[in-house]
């Protein structure tokens, strides 16, 4: 590419050499010189070239998106509730329905539970008191009854839809337990003789629901990306027909080959091929970069992006299934359809917990009976075998873990919105960050001065004067050095943006041209081109400032690295999970960058739709990807990876995308989550030992295996037991912490 040329491929400036003009994917490149930079709000970009813009490797960010969030430690299928692969209000509102719906059980339940308790003999014994009455046991088994039948339907169901699939876990657990609870006890009150459960019933029922209550408002955040891209498009489009004149339609409506009219300021209504008028394009919405990009005959138009200061008239060449943000969407729910779902330890625990509370029940039963036991005494040892299996604190040690490390991971600047994919984030060993916007600040600064026959300050001020006039990424960057450095603005008139040529104005009555290095070989003005050429070589944008027809100078920039971006990979590497960089910048721009950040794994010049095959790529390699980005163009790859992490000032389609956002958009904090991960599978696999562990003795004592030797849990026994195992595990998940 001639070097008056400048690529803001995704926003990143190519460095020039003494390459041919190329242009790819129909995207015009743009002079820096003929820019009206008033329109323009841009990102930097890393460029040698301040001149001329290809975007043929604009990184268009694709949206997609992740279902709505897993609910981790719960099969909430079993609960009739799924996570989906699709867009639109029903999925995310059923989502709060059953949280609501939890809720409201819970505390309808807990209502129903104070008379239970207080009436239940058990509790009265405990207490030392004696409050009984006739026929005290029959309003005890109809506030059960209820209690049964309205806080334990969710579980049965569940039960219902694990048994199905033969997959039994925790809800067939929790099931088992209330409905052997329920039955035992309702037979003490008209058949047999014993001391009922009927407050075991009601306080198991309690906890489990508020603890998958706690879990399911906890990872809420139902994915509302495919929601977003539909937004993207506008309702209706300016037709022109066939004899001029403008007709408004539905913008669905459109058909390949119609001639569309976009005012200045509208939304471009389908994918297009510019026919008449030049503007600048803001495609942000649609690449998660805020770098305008210039449109004129010839060029390809995006539907969803926003027109500028001109009108463009354009031929649909693409509609339906076809357009960008379609096949955007299919990438995403390709991505989402396949993944497997994580199967969770609680329900692990669960399942097998299950099997061993049938098998024990069932032999704790006959082993009596053979022993020549009487029924009740049989049935009794049995029903508390079961009953013990299903601990209380079973439904609270993962939930209770996960409320926790989603409020620090909040109180750090980490929002939880995929529990499953972060708690597996502790298996992570490959990380790829996008370059611009994640590991640098999208933004320019000065990186070097050359004055010539002046002095540096009177240089930087005569350039900041004149690009003060600017809104471009590139005079941002120059008028906030010139700030820093406490440089007085000089006044300037005639201030013009001229094609092929630069910025002209006049300061303090003198001539002042802002061009590029195209200008300066096309004129002959001699200066070190070595020097240049070096600036080029690391993917430094280079601008000349010319006083009076003389050079006085030029000024570099590039895309400033975040200084968090180097202790983060660094800190990755000491974890023993390898960093990879991907961005469309041009290899000498991007090896420039990862050199200085310490990655040795770049790819540079991807275009959009490839990102998702590079997580592929490594994923093929047996490794673990997580991938950090900002923008929709990284949503497939966000989707495709391990973990997907979106930086919280990027695009809202990205950060619906992502399993987890970076509200602060550290880079740092990569490290964090990871971290976080590690400790929050820790505790879990402590409070599920902790939850389950102490049926190694319970369930033995339970059973009766000590019985001759005077030693029997009883049911109140067993009743403390669980208790204590439930404090231990609330304890235990209160002192989560990152190491």
């Amino acid at each position: 590419m001639d070097d008056n040329h400048m690529n803001h491929a995704g926003h990143d400036h190519k460095p020039t050499a003494h390459e041919p003009d190329k242009k790819q994917d129909g995207h015009a490149q743009m002079d820096h010189s003929h820019m009206d930079h008033a329109q323009m709000d841009h990102k930097p970009a890393d460029a040698a070239d301040h001149s001329q813009m290809d975007h043929s490797r604009m990184e268009h960010k694709p949206a997609e998106t992740k279902a709505a969030a897993e609910h981790s430690s719960m099969d909430h299928s079993a609960a009739n509730h799924k996570t989906a692969g699709h867009s639109g209000h029903s999925e995310h509102d059923h989502h709060a329905m059953m949280v609501a719906d939890f809720r409201k059980r819970f505390f309808v339940s807990l209502v129903m539970t104070v008379p239970i308790l207080i009436l239940s003999p058990m509790i009265q014994m405990f207490a030392g008191l004696d409050i009984r009455f006739s026929g005290d046991s029959y309003i005890l088994f109809a506030l059960s009854t209820a209690l049964f039948v309205y806080g334990g339907i969710p579980f049965l169901k569940g039960a219902a839809d694990e048994l199905r699939k033969r997959s039994p876990g925790m809800m067939t657990l929790i099931a088992l337990a209330i409905t052997v609870a329920y039955v035992y006890s309702s037979l003490t009150v008209f058949v047999l003789t014993g001391m009922d459960f009927f407050w075991e019933l009601a306080t198991l029922i309690d906890i489990m629901l508020l603890g998958h209550w706690i879990e399911m408002r906890s990872v809420m955040g139902a994915s509302r990306s495919l929601e977003e891209l539909v937004k993207l498009m506008p309702e209706t489009a300016h037709m022109i027909m066939d004899n001029g004149e403008t007709m408004d339609m539905p913008a669905k409506e459109l058909r390949e080959g119609d001639v569309v009219l976009v005012k200045p300021g509208e939304k471009i209504p389908m994918d297009g091929l510019v026919l008449e008028g030049s503007s600048s394009v803001n495609e942000s919405m649609v690449t998660g970069e805020s770098v305008p990009v210039d449109k004129k005959a010839g060029d390809e138009v995006i539907g969803g992006s926003i027109n500028g200061e001109g009108a463009l008239k354009f031929k649909v060449n693409k509609t339906g299934e076809n357009t960008f943000l379609s096949q955007v969407i299919r990438l995403v729910r390709e991505a989402q359809e396949s993944r497997s779902e994580t199967q969770l330890l609680a329900d692990k625990a669960a399942k097998w917990l299950f099997y061993i509370a049938v098998v024990s029940g069932i032999a704790t039963f006959a082993a009596w009976t053979a022993l020549g036991r009487d029924l009740n005494f049989s049935v009794e040892r049995a029903v508390t075998v079961i009953v013990i299996c299903c601990p209380h604190a079973l439904g609270l040690a993962t939930p209770l873990v996960t409320a926790v490390s989603t409020s620090i991971g909040a109180k750090r600047g980490l929002l939880i919105r995929n529990r499953a994919n972060f708690e597996n984030a502790r298996k992570l060993n490959a990380v790829l960050f996008d370059k611009t916007g994640t590991l640098t600040e999208g933004k320019f600064g000065i990186t070097d001065i050359r004055e010539i026959g002046v002095t540096r300050e009177e240089l930087l001020g005569i350039a900041c004067s004149v690009e003060s006039q600017s809104e471009h990424p590139i005079a941002k960057g120059i008028v906030e050095e010139g700030r820093k450095q406490g440089i007085m603005l000089r006044e300037v008139t005639g201030y013009r943006n001229i094609t092929g040529t630069g910025l002209k104005a006049l300061v303090d009555g003198r001539e002042v041209l802002i061009t590029s290095p195209g200008y300066i070989r096309e004129h002959d003005i001699g200066f070190n081109w070595a020097d240049y050429e070096e600036l080029a070589v690391q993917g430094k944008t280079v601008v000349f400032v010319l006083l009076d027809g003389g050079l006085i100078g030029y000024i570099a920039l590039t895309d400033i690295i975040k200084e968090t971006a180097i202790e983060a990979v660094g800190t990755l590497k000491q974890m023993g999970v390898e960093s990879y960089m991907l961005t469309g910048d041009n290899s000498r721009a991007a090896a420039y960058v990862g050199s200085r950040l310490g990655i040795d794994k770049v790819y540079a010049e991807v275009l959009p739709q490839d990102k998702a095959l590079k997580v592929a790529e490594i994923q093929q390699g047996g490794r673990k990807v997580a991938m950090t980005g900002d923008g929709v163009n990284d949503a497939p790859a966000l989707a495709k990876a391990d973990l997907g992490i979106a930086i919280g000032a990027g695009t809202d389609v990205a950060i619906e995308t992502a399993d987890v956002i970076l509200v602060r958009s550290n880079p740092l904090d990569v490290v964090n989550v990871i971290k976080l991960s590690k400790a929050t599978y820790r505790k879990m696999q402590q409070n599920l030992f902790w939850a389950t562990g102490y049926n190694i003795i319970a369930l033995p004592l339970a059973a009766g295996v000590l019985y001759n030797q005077g030693i029997v849990i009883s049911p109140a026994a067993g009743a403390i037991l669980m208790s204590l195992s439930t404090i231990i595990v609330a304890t235990n998940a209160r002192l989560l912490k990152i190491e």
